[in-house]
C-alpha cells in the first residue's frame, strides 16, 4: 500500500499557473483587496510560462494616433472574422496601463529623445525583457496576501453542481497530494504544445515555437468539467526559421525581409499576409515545386548585419550561431523558412474556454486569462496582463458574494485512488514517453500535421479519434516510480484530452478559413453564408457535443448565465 502525504489548504480566490496572466492577477487583488490568493506553478514562478527567457518586444500596444478598436479591428482581419470583438475591445483599452505598470515594476522599455517609447510597427515596443518574468515574480512574492506553491502541478478541478470548488493536485517535489478549497478559483495556465510530432526529432524536439512544457493542462480540466470551449479548430503554426526554430517577425519587420521562393520571386503577397496565409503560401510554393523558401536578407547592410545578429543572440541563440558556423552574414544568404507543428493556444488564436467579458467561464466561479481564454486572439504578453486584471477583478467581486464550499471526499477519495494507482500498478506494457510519441504519430498523420502539409480529411480525423481514444485508454495503466514521472502522466493525459477536441472541432468546422491552420480537405473553400459562427463544444456524458453559436458582432457584449 502506497503513502501519500495529503494537505488541505483554503484560500480566497485561487490561481492556477504562475506565467503572465497568473501573475498579475495576483497583483490586481492585491492591490483591491486584503483577500488571500494562493498560487500554484508546476515549474518556479521566477523562470516559468512564455516568459521564461524573456521578450525583446510588447507585440500589444496602442502606439499614438491608433486606438483600441483599431487593434480590434486588426486581429478581427487577422482571424478573419471568427473573434468575439466584445473581448478584444475590453483587452485592448488596457494595453497601455499594463504596459505602463511593467515600467513601474522595473522594466527596461525603450525610449527616444524625447521620452516616448520607441515603437516597432502600428502596435509594438521594444523592450530590454529579459528579466521580465523576474520582475512579475518579484513584485507578486512581495505580497502579504498571497501565498505561492511552486512545483505543485494541478491536475483536476474540484466541480460539483457546475460550482468550482477549488482543486486538487500533487507537490512534485514533497510528494504530497493537496486539496485546495477556494473561493474562486482564476485558471491562467497555458495553451497546448507537444500534441503533434515537432520539425526535430528525438533529443531536439523541445526545441520547438511554443514552451513545450505547456501541456493544455487547464484546457483538459475545464473540458473535464463539462465547460463550454471555442475555436479549438484554429489551430496556431508558426513560421520560422528552419532548424534553429528562431523567429521570422525580426526579419520581416526590423529589416523588411520578403518571403522568396527558390526562384527568387516574392510570393507572399500572392497568398497574402496574415499569419495563416504567410504559411499556407510557403508550404504551397513547396509543394509545387518551387522551394526552398526564404526571408530575403541578401543585400542588408552591415548595420543591420550586426542588428540582426545581437537581437537573436538575445532571443534565439541558435540562430546567431547558426550564422557564425556558416562563416556567412545574413546579408550573404537568405534564411530558410518552415512552419512548426500546430499548438492550440488562445493567446494568438481564439482556442480555449468560452467566456463573458468579465473573463468568467460557463463553470460559476471559474475565470480564465491569458492562453486558456477563448475568443480573444493576438493577445501577447500585454494581453494576457490585461485579462489577468479583468479576471481578478471579476473573481473578487464573486468572492464577496459567495461562500466558499467544501470539497467532497468522494471526489478527493477518488482522486487519491488515481494517484495511488499510478504509483503501485507495475503491470503497464508502455511507458509515457512510447504513448507520447504514439500520440504525436497518430495527430501528425492523420489530424493535419507536417507530415501532411497540415491538411486533412473527416476519414483521417475519425481514425485520429479512434486511436487517441485507444491511447487514454492505454494511458489508464502507465506507472510512475515517484511524483515527477507521475506529473508526466497527468501532462500526457492532458494532451490527449485536448486532443479529442482539437479533432472534433476541426471535424466540426464544414470549411477552409484558415488555410493550414483547419486545411479541411473535404471542404477546400471559405463558406461565410453558413460558417460564421463560433464552433464551440461541451463534454457531455463522455462525448464532445458541438455547439454553433452565433457571432457577436462590432458594439455587441455577450453575457452568458452559466446555465
Amino acid at each position: 500500500m502506497i503513502f501519500i502525504n495529503t494537505e488541505k489548504i483554503t484560500t480566497d480566490i485561487l490561481i492556477i499557473g504562475g506565467g503572465t496572466a497568473g501573475c498579475y492577477a495576483a497583483l490586481t487583488v492585491s492591490e483591491h483587496s486584503d483577500a488571500k490568493v494562493l498560487i500554484c506553478e508546476k515549474a518556479h514562478i521566477k523562470r516559468s510560462g512564455c516568459l521564461a527567457a524573456g521578450v525583446n518586444a510588447l507585440n500589444a500596444y496602442i502606439v499614438e494616433g491608433r486606438t483600441p478598436q483599431d487593434y480590434v479591428d486588426y486581429a478581427k482581419k487577422d482571424a478573419d472574422g471568427i473573434v468575439r470583438e466584445d473581448l478584444l475591445l475590453t483587452m485592448s483599452e488596457r494595453l497601455n496601463s499594463v504596459t505602463d505598470r511593467l515600467a513601474q515594476l522595473g522594466l527596461v522599455i525603450l525610449k527616444d529623445e524625447n521620452g516616448k517609447y520607441v515603437t516597432r510597427g502600428n502596435r509594438n515596443l521594444k523592450i530590454n525583457g529579459e528579466n521580465i518574468k523576474p520582475l512579475l515574480a518579484q513584485a507578486v512574492e512581495k505580497l502579504p496576501s498571497v501565498t505561492v506553491l511552486n512545483r505543485v502541478n494541478i491536475t483536476d478541478f474540484a466541480v460539483k453542481d457546475n460550482r468550482i470548488r477549488g482543486a486538487f493536485g500533487i507537490g512534485i517535489e514533497n510528494d504530497t497530494f493537496y486539496i485546495i478549497e477556494a473561493k474562486a478559483v482564476i485558471i491562467a495556465t497555458g495553451g497546448a504544445a507537444g500534441l503533434y510530432k515537432p520539425n526535430n526529432p528525438g533529443f531536439s524536439r523541445h526545441k520547438m515555437w511554443y514552451p513545450p512544457f505547456n501541456t493544455g493542462a487547464g484546457y483538459a480540466m475545464g473540458i473535464k468539467a463539462g465547460a463550454e470551449m471555442t475555436t479549438f479548430e484554429m489551430r496556431f503554426i508558426a513560421l520560422r526559421c528552419k532548424d534553429t526554430i528562431a523567429p521570422t517577425g525580426t526579419l520581416a519587420q526590423g529589416v523588411g525581409a520578403k518571403q522568396i521562393n527558390s526562384l527568387g520571386e516574392v510570393y507572399e503577397t500572392k497568398y497574402g499576409l496574415t499569419t495563416s496565409e504567410r504559411v499556407y503560401g510557403t508550404v504551397n510554393e513547396n509543394q509545387e515545386g518551387r522551394g526552398p523558401c526564404y526571408l530575403r536578407t541578401e543585400g542588408i547592410t552591415p548595420e543591420q548585419d550586426e542588428s540582426l545578429k545581437k537581437a537573436y543572440l538575445n532571443m534565439a541563440p541558435s540562430q546567431t550561431l547558426k550564422w557564425i558556423e556558416s562563416g556567412k552574414n545574413p546579408s550573404q544568404q537568405n534564411v530558410e523558412i518552415e512552419g512548426t507543428e500546430p499548438y492550440i493556444v488562445g493567446g494568438h488564436t481564439a482556442s480555449g474556454y468560452w467566456i463573458d467579458t468579465d473573463r468568467a467561464t460557463t463553470v460559476d466561479g471559474l475565470f480564465a486569462a491569458g492562453d486558456v481564454a477563448g475568443g480573444c486572439p493576438q493577445k501577447y504578453v500585454t494581453g494576457a496582463l490585461a485579462e489577468g486584471e479583468i479576471a481578478a477583478l471579476s473573481a473578487l467581486k464573486f468572492v464577496k458574494s459567495n461562500k466558499r464550499l467544501k470539497v467532497g471526499k468522494r471526489a478527493t477519495d477518488e482522486h487519491i485512488a488515481e494517484v495511488e494507482r499510478f504509483l503501485s500498478d507495475r503491470n503497464s506494457q508502455f511507458t509515457t514517453e512510447q504513448l507520447e510519441e504514439a500520440m504525436q504519430t497518430v495527430m501528425d498523420s492523420y489530424a493535419g500535421g507536417i507530415k501532411t502539409n497540415y491538411r486533412f480529411n473527416e476519414k483521417q480525423l475519425d481514425i485520429a479519434d479512434e486511436k487517441i481514444v485507444q491511447l487514454i485508454e492505454l494511458s489508464d495503466g502507465l506507472h510512475a516510480d515517484d511524483f515527477q514521472e507521475l506529473m508526466y502522466i497527468y501532462e500526457l493525459r492532458e494532451r490527449l484530452t485536448v486532443c479529442r477536441s482539437v479533432i472534433a472541432h476541426l471535424k466540426a468546422r464544414h470549411e477552409t478559413r484558415w488555410h493550414s491552420f483547419a486545411e479541411n480537405l473535404d471542404y477546400p473553400n471559405k463558406d461565410d453564408e453558413n460558417w460564421r459562427v463560433y464552433v464551440n463544444s461541451r463534454l457531455e456524458n463522455g462525448e464532445i457535443k458541438i455547439i454553433l453559436r452565433d457571432l457577436v458582432e462590432v458594439g455587441q457584449t455577450y453575457e452568458h448565465s452559466n446555465q
